[in-house]
């Protein structure tokens, strides 16, 4: 039997890593979500747990979404496929053995470590983000098949840096750290020996909240394209990006992006200032500039004064 994962509604706090997740559930287009923290920190937990709340993205509902697992030790053709050369010279035809990236069209592609993926893996994946499209060539063979998938990075910022350009690739980012009260620490303790005892009893005690949220992202999707924007909406993501100082048009069309989503969890087509305020804490802090071994800031004021109006 299956062993059950445990609820993503149990996971207690770290609300800006559940909400970043949730957010690409509800728009793909977003971009996916790079989450950093220390070791135990719910990251892996909360990305598997994802996949029981949603059917695949364009689905009809009757399957569950899949969490595509990335090895940062996996070879270029477990990740793109390959193409059974000998099969062709002798069938006259192309025999395609799908990778992982096949594997994670319409789904999520996990990778743990990411900052630890070797250059060459890391450059297919950002031709297969960008282009929504992998492509493998062999002696003169080529095969292409869809790939659009939700990327989805954890990493302990001690263990080494990311590639900047993987960096930009991200939608969202969130930083996350262990509880720091005594009562949160407790009850994390607490669920996760129950879970631990009885994991059946456990998911069972967490199916209304997971159906509820089910509901609620679901519903998000259904509205999210009837989501108002406004030119002062525009004016002010502008203002932002310009503000912050971060680099390029990318900001600016994800940041549109989260504050749809944003609303539309909300059940509303109408943009406020809390959603704003919101998409640039997730969006902006990884693409504002830096010089090296400087931590990056998030000047909340230039925010709030680039959001005055909406």
């Amino acid at each position: 039997m299956k062993r059950k994962k445990y609820p993503f509604t149990a996971i207690v706090g770290q609300e800006d890593m559940k909400l970043a997740l949730v957010l690409n559930a509800v728009l793909p287009v977003i971009g996916g979500v790079l989450i950093k923290g220390e070791k135990g920190t719910a990251k892996s937990t909360a990305v598997r747990a994802l996949a029981d709340i949603l059917p695949p993205f364009g689905s009809d509902g009757s399957e569950a979404m899949q969490v595509v697992e990335l090895p940062v030790n996996a070879t270029e053709d477990r990740v793109v496929g390959t193409i059974d050369l000998e099969h062709a010279l002798k069938e006259g035809e192309k025999k395609f053995e799908p990778g992982l990236l096949a594997k994670a069209h319409n789904n999520i592609l996990y990778v743990d470590e990411i900052n630890l993926l070797d250059d060459h893996v890391v450059d297919v994946l950002l031709d297969a983000a960008a282009m929504g499209v992998n492509t493998v060539e062999r002696e003169g063979i080529s095969y292409s098949h869809p790939s659009r998938f939700v990327l989805v990075g954890t990493m302990n910022p001690e263990e080494g840096d990311i590639r900047p350009q993987l960096l930009d690739r991200f939608g969202l980012s969130v930083t996350v750290k262990g509880e720091e009260t005594v009562e949160s620490r407790v009850e994390v303790i607490r669920r996760r020996y129950a879970f631990e005892m009885d994991p059946e009893a456990f998911a069972a005690s967490y199916e209304d909240s997971q159906q509820e949220l089910r509901g609620r992202v679901l519903k998000a999707r259904e509205i999210a394209g009837d989501v108002e924007i406004t030119d002062s909406l525009l004016e002010a993501i502008a203002r932002i990006s310009i503000a912050l100082g971060v680099d390029g048009h990318r900001p600016d069309i994800t940041m549109l992006h989260t504050v749809r989503a944003l609303a539309a969890l909300d059940h509303t087509t109408k943009v406020e200032k809390k959603h704003l305020e919101r998409a640039a804490r997730l969006v902006m802090p990884h693409r504002m500039r830096r010089t090296p071994f400087e931590e990056q800031t998030f000047d909340w004021n230039v925010v709030e004064k680039a959001i005055e109006g909406v």
